[in-house]
Order: structure tokens, then sequence, then C-alpha cells
């Protein structure tokens, strides 16, 4: 064991750090991310741990794979995938298509829909609560908002 938890998971983790990484500037645009084996050496993970994890930043856009190179953050004015989801569902919430009190499509329905990760759907979904645009019931689903709510609901 290598102090992450379980072993089950801890490609999240991992994705999880490189993710406050790039947030924090670590990696510019063209600066090659740390190589799978680099990784696999942090981590002390097989390399198809470190790959999921790659492959969770690739499907939220915020890294891309340079074939025979590595991997590097995409440059300036890319934006993730996250994010256009929400700006999606941001459009239709606003045009009327997604009504107040509408369902929002499921979760696996948006992974199927963009063709990314559960993360990523995820990541846009809490944008739209952060938002107050949508809410979530547990056990049913997201909804948009009858009413706008302020930051303390």
């Amino acid at each position: 064991m290598n102090g992450l938890g379980s072993s089950w998971g801890i490609y999240a983790r991992i994705a999880e750090d490189l993710r406050a990484e790039l947030a924090a500037g670590q990696y510019p645009p063209g600066i090659l991310l740390p190589a799978e084996k680099a990784l696999c050496q942090r981590y002390g993970v097989t390399r198809n741990t470190v790959r999921r994890a790659y492959a969770v930043l690739e499907s939220e856009g915020l890294i891309q794979r340079i074939p025979g190179r590595g991997r590097s953050r995409p440059e300036a004015g890319a934006v993730p995938r996250y994010r256009r989801i929400a700006e999606d569902l941001r459009a239709e919430i606003a045009s009327g298509v997604l009504g107040p009190g509408s369902a929002l499509p499921s979760e696996s329905a948006l992974t199927r829909r963009y063709s990314v990760a559960r993360a990523t759907v995820r990541q846009a979904l809490a944008e739209l609560e952060r938002a107050h645009l949508v809410e979530c019931i547990h056990g049913k689903g997201r909804y948009v908002r009858r009413s706008p709510a302020g930051p303390t609901g």
C-alpha cells in the first residue's frame, strides 16, 4: 500500500493532484507533464493506473496527448470540455428548452452525448449548481431551479 488509501480509485487521486498542479500553474501550455514512468514511481502504481488518471484529465480537456512526446496543457483559449457542457446546458436553460423545474439529462446521458468521462459531466453539473441554476435532489436527479436563489439558497 502506498498511503493513498485503497488501490481502487487511486487514479482519481492522481488526477486530483495533477488537476491542482495545473490550476497552480505548474505546467504552462507547451511544458510536458511528468512522464508515465515518473508518476508510477511517485505514486507506487502501475502504468495503467497513471494512464487512467491522464485519461480523466484528457476527457476534461485540461490536458492533451502529443503523440511521441507526452502530455501537456492545451494552448491558451481552449475551453475545457466540462465548461463546454456547462455552457450548452446554460443555453438550454436560458432559451427555455429546459424550463424551471425541468429535469436535466442524467449523468449517463450527458456522458454519452459528449463522449466524456463521468467526472467531466459531474464537474459541469457542479458548476451549474454553484451558479444556482440547478439543484440536486438526492435519489431523483438534477433540476432547473424554479426561482433564482442566491448563495444562501
